[in-house]
């Protein structure tokens, strides 16, 4: 009898374990409840700008370019986040002459007190000015890759005035977003 006293208690202990099991496992599942939960991030517009030197080379004002201009080139890089509509303006330069203004820069390199005037433009033909304000800047919309723009210089002909060495300027370039 003792043999099946046990076998009943353990049959009883393993089907009560058994319920209450079941029954803890489809309690916990029995019902559920949801909630959307909301993600979100804001995307800034943003902007690097890159510009490469530009060097025009020899400039002789007495043979060479008495009646012809010297001409150069030269690239900016810009990144923009894609989409983010933005202005390249260059500044009128370190030693810009009286009378230049963000929309007619006249810009000049120095050598001392010499001064040799050079214009930058937008275009390979010359005829577009690039200035420091919104109207003469180049307008650029990013695509979130490096792009490149050139920039056209022209050191006009005939500036027999000036003085042998070397002439340099700085002009800022600016991504304006």
């Amino acid at each position: 009898m003792k043999t099946i006293s046990i076998m009943k208690r353990t049959a009883f202990h393993s089907s009560l374990f058994a319920v209450l099991g079941l029954g803890l496992s489809g309690a916990a599942h029995a019902a559920t409840a949801s909630s959307n939960m909301t993600v979100s991030a804001e995307v800034a517009a943003s902007c690097a700008i890159d510009a490469d030197p530009l060097a025009f080379g020899n400039y002789d004002p007495v043979v060479t370019h008495a009646s012809s201009a010297l001409a150069g080139a030269t690239t900016i890089g810009v990144t923009c986040t894609s989409g983010a509509a933005a202005t390249i303006t260059l500044s009128q330069g370190l030693n810009a002459a009286g009378g230049s203004t963000s929309d007619l820069p006249l810009r000049r390199m120095s050598n001392g007190g010499s001064m040799l005037s050079y214009e930058l433009y937008h275009d390979s033909g010359r005829t577009l000015v690039w200035g420091e304000s919104i109207a003469t800047g180049s307008d650029y919309t990013g695509t979130g890759s490096v792009s490149t723009l050139d920039v056209y210089g022209l050191i006009p002909a005939g500036q027999n005035s000036v003085t042998t060495g070397s002439y340099t300027d700085t002009v800022v370039a600016t991504v304006n977003f």
